[in-house]
């Protein structure tokens, strides 16, 4: 049988979106994250940073390093993140664990400081970005590898992106917004025929 551009086929025999074939780790990403709806603001707040991070990388130098982060940034909790202060940046731009730029660890301390904000407005970052879902009729109708690669941003991104920056976040332009929103589960870019698609419709991640 043919398989569909974008899909590739597993050791398991399962099709799989393309993206993820390099290795083990990364599909394992795929089946068990990537597109599942995420509510828990601790997720939430470390994919928004990562995808900052990622800028100019790929996601799987991420994706590897992603233990590290989170030992870097106490696990991405903001109310800790918030209180870094100058010595918290110099033993960051050390730790070759991480990524080391100066802007994007800066950005990220702002940002958990910008988390707190959003909590004492709407509740939690949850409840803010779960605001900017995409209503079904707006998405394309067959999730095909050539819908995928139309759609790097989304009015709802840009929505999204422009909100956070009058917020005073930083590193949150319509692009990185829609990777936080695919990943996140705000909308599911599961290419048709991937055997996950269905599966994160209805299934949460686990915090």
């Amino acid at each position: 049988m043919r398989v569909r551009p974008g899909l590739f086929k597993g050791d398991d025999g399962a099709l799989r979106c393309g993206w993820c074939q390099a290795t083990p780790a990364y599909q394992h990403y795929h089946d068990n994250e990537w597109g599942f709806p995420v509510t828990d603001d601790r997720r939430l707040f470390e994919k928004l940073c990562l995808e900052g991070f990622q800028a100019g990388l790929s996601w799987l130098t991420i994706l590897n390093k992603r233990e590290a982060f989170r030992s870097a940034f106490a696990n991405f909790e903001a109310e800790r993140v918030a209180r870094f202060n100058a010595r918290d940046v110099a033993r960051l731009l050390a730790d070759a664990g991480i990524v080391r730029h100066r802007g994007k660890i800066e950005s990220t301390i702002n940002n958990a400081r910008r988390v707190i904000e959003l909590r004492a407005e709407f509740g939690s970052l949850s409840a803010y970005a779960w605001r900017f879902r995409a209503e079904p009729g707006s998405r394309p109708k067959r999730m095909t590898l050539q819908a995928l690669r139309a759609n790097t941003t989304s009015p709802e991104s840009v929505a999204m992106s422009k909100d956070l920056k009058k917020r005073g976040w930083s590193f949150v332009g319509p692009t990185t917004v829609y990777a936080f929103m695919q990943a996140m589960g705000l909308v599911n870019d599961h290419l048709d025929g991937c055997h996950v698609r269905a599966k994160a419709l209805i299934k949460p991640v686990a915090a």
